[in-house]
């Protein structure tokens, strides 16, 4: 028998199925709490950052789960701002996806300043010259957009909706949703890219820094644009991976191929102004630092091999894909091309991070590596758990596919 929680007129599995679909995550959390609790009451000495690494694993995951969520706020954009009614389909999943990454984002944060409980001094003692300063705001308000954005969703469910007081309320969230949906825009413009141009200030490390485009550094436009890139494909993703699980359609075929459509465009524009970045720092900051390009290979685990991975196999192929309508019309090429472009942001976010502080400054200095403890992957891994129990629970107990019943009549008839 359902559960009164469950959405009305929908078929969802038996409360024990439930149970035991959740018992891997609930362990991948419990794996997390673990680690967070030995980095939190022991130290970061649980972990393998030093002076050398002060960014590390963490904020690999931290850059590339914004990023990734970076759906929300541009599925939000074309849909209450531009117009693209039709992604109203796929809205709810964007939304919670990227409540997912921003909220966990936020509490992986809280373990890496070791004192959560004085993250408070950001807003209050803020460095006005500090682009992190600008990101911290901007974070922690588009957490609060996401929050208001996924609390209509909440309130539609059975029960909640029984209380008139909810119902109301929820309905007239619905009614201004476009001001969050710009609001969300607005903040993530700016924290998306200030991520990127504070590595490209840092003009002691020449392998992060890039020119300046009015008072911003290449980096900033290129963060913001990979991620609008790189966020839909994982909120198609997604999608299809709650389809694959729960053996339904449940998004129509013309949303999937427009937001493909629309992120193979995205990363075909962001791979030309790579390419064209990536040549203009070769070609001018290198020689200006007094190096060469392979300088900056020539030694240690981060190999030359790193350009053609991210801007060949997980940027020009992928964009192709995504770009080619019968190689979208593919499920599997699909599926494919947005792996690969999600891969190719991750494999950007981890070189900016690691990899820009693994190559010396200077002569004397020398090539150095990192390798992340259990506790640091414990902690990182702990969003994945968290992501799969929370799109779970909302897939259960809220309508997040509006077309479900309609996309399968042989279940619902």
């Amino acid at each position: 028998m359902d559960s009164p929680l469950i959405s009305e007129d929908v078929k969802r599995c038996s409360a024990w199925k439930f149970f035991f679909w959740s018992l891997p995550w609930l362990a991948l959390l419990a794996y997390g709490g673990v680690s967070a609790f030995l980095c939190l009451f022991m130290g970061l000495n649980q972990t393998n950052m030093s002076n050398i690494f002060a960014f590390a694993l963490w904020i690999v995951f931290d850059l590339s789960v914004i990023a990734l969520g970076a759906g929300a706020f541009f599925t939000g954009f074309l849909t209450y701002i531009i117009g693209r009614t039709e992604l109203k389909d796929i809205i709810n999943a964007a939304v919670i996806v990227g409540f997912i990454c921003y909220s966990g984002a936020v509490a992986m944060l809280g373990i890496d300043l070791g004192q959560p409980l004085r993250a408070w001094f950001i807003f209050w003692h803020a460095n006005v010259h500090s682009m992190l300063t600008e990101v911290s705001f901007c974070i922690t308000a588009y957490l609060g957009v996401l929050t208001i954005e996924y609390l209509p969703l909440i309130l539609e469910n059975r029960k909640a909706s029984e209380v008139r007081d909810f119902r109301l309320f929820g309905h007239n969230l619905h009614h201004i949703m476009a001001v969050f949906a710009a609001t969300g825009t607005f903040l993530s413009f700016f924290h998306q890219g200030s991520l990127g141009g504070m590595f490209g200030v840092l003009f002691a490390r020449p392998f992060a820094s890039r020119w300046e485009f009015y008072i911003w550094p290449t980096t900033f436009f290129l963060f913001i644009l990979s991620s609008v890139a790189a966020g839909p494909s994982f909120t198609i993703l997604c999608s299809k991976l709650a389809e694959l699980f729960t053996r339904k359609k449940l998004v129509p075929d013309n949303v999937v191929q427009l937001l493909a459509k629309i992120s193979g465009w995205l990363l075909a524009v962001y791979m030309v102004l790579k390419i064209a970045d990536t040549l203009a720092w070769v070609y001018g900051i290198v020689p200006k630092a007094g190096l060469t390009f392979m300088d900056f290979y020539r030694q240690g685990p981060y190999g030359v091999w790193l350009v053609g991975a991210e801007i060949i196999v997980f940027g020009i192929i992928p964009a192709i894909i995504l770009l080619t309508p019968k190689a979208r019309q593919s499920s599997g090429l699909l599926i494919l091309g947005c792996l690969m472009n999600c891969a190719g942001i991750v494999l950007n976010r981890f070189i900016f991070v690691v990899v820009t502080l693994a190559i010396p400054v200077m002569p004397f200095d020398r090539f150095w590596s990192y390798l992340p403890t259990w506790q640091e992957w414990g902690v990182a891994l702990t969003i994945i758990g968290y992501g799969f129990l929370l799109f779970s629970a909302s897939y259960r107990y809220l309508p997040v596919f509006p077309k479900e019943k309609e996309l399968n009549p042989a279940i619902y008839s």
